[in-house]
């Protein structure tokens, strides 16, 4: 009888220990996160040293805060094709400089349809070609883009995907790595003496999981000024590199 007890305490003696080391990894992971966000200042004095001493640029406008983020789950509207351009009706002017805050209305006058859940990006836009990216939470998802096509100083065809969020992933929300511990990683371990880094945006970016479906994680995209137009995606979580991926 004794025994029994004494068996029944140790079991439940193990279960609170083992829930007590989850709190405190749990905790452990938080501190160091928040700690992260608190010393940015440090972190940037850090990414600084590394610059200079492999001679890289980097814009002044790299971005600051860590927000807490979750994967997504995203569907491709079947109504809009991104693979098809779509000819408009009434060609019109689009000049970015300009029509920055008038964009969307030229858009939604032009027939473009749900204009308004776009962001312009001039990082990808060149050449006649003018990049959108839809927005979910205020950011941009990376695999999902309005292009506008210019012909003849006129936007005269757009291409346009369009997605709907079907579910978040189970996982609770996480803040995401500092734009400065993404940049290090990549600099050490990938960018050459003498790059010029010419964008650093937090977004969502992911992989078709069949021929309408997106699995879309948090990841900060890095642009490099080059020939290729590189562009690295840093997994915002673990601070995985994919890349280069080209964009001419």
């Amino acid at each position: 009888m004794e025994w029994g007890r004494a068996k029944t305490i140790l079991i439940l003696s193990f279960l609170l220990l083992n829930v007590v080391l989850g709190v405190q990894l749990w905790s452990s992971r938080s501190d160091l996160l928040d700690l992260e966000a608190s010393t940015s200042g440090a972190a940037a004095q850090e990414l600084q040293r590394l610059l200079k001493s492999k001679n890289i640029q980097v814009p002044a406008d790299i971005p600051k805060d860590v927000p807490k983020l979750k994967e997504i789950v995203a569907k491709f509207d079947e109504k809009l094709t991104p693979g098809l351009p779509v000819t408009l009706a009434a060609p019109f002017k689009f000049d970015p400089l300009i029509s920055k805050s008038s964009g969307k209305d030229l858009m939604v006058r032009a027939g473009i349809p749900k204009a308004d859940s776009y962001q312009f990006d001039p990082a990808l836009s060149s050449n006649g070609k003018f990049v959108f990216h839809q927005l979910y939470g205020g950011f941009p998802m990376f695999e999902v883009q309005l292009e506008l096509i210019e012909k003849n100083g006129l936007i005269a065809a757009y291409k346009q995907g369009f997605v709907e969020i079907k579910a978040e992933g189970d996982q609770k929300e996480q803040k995401v790595i500092s734009p400065y511990t993404a940049l290090q990683t990549l600099i050490e371990n990938y960018l050459p003496a003498g790059s010029v880094i010419t964008g650093v945006k937090l977004g969502y970016h992911g992989q078709m999981y069949n021929s309408q479906t997106l699995n879309m994680w948090p990841s900060w995209r890095v642009t490099i000024g080059n020939s290729s137009g590189d562009v690295y995606f840093v997994h915002a979580f673990s601070g995985a590199v994919e890349g280069p991926q080209k964009n001419k």
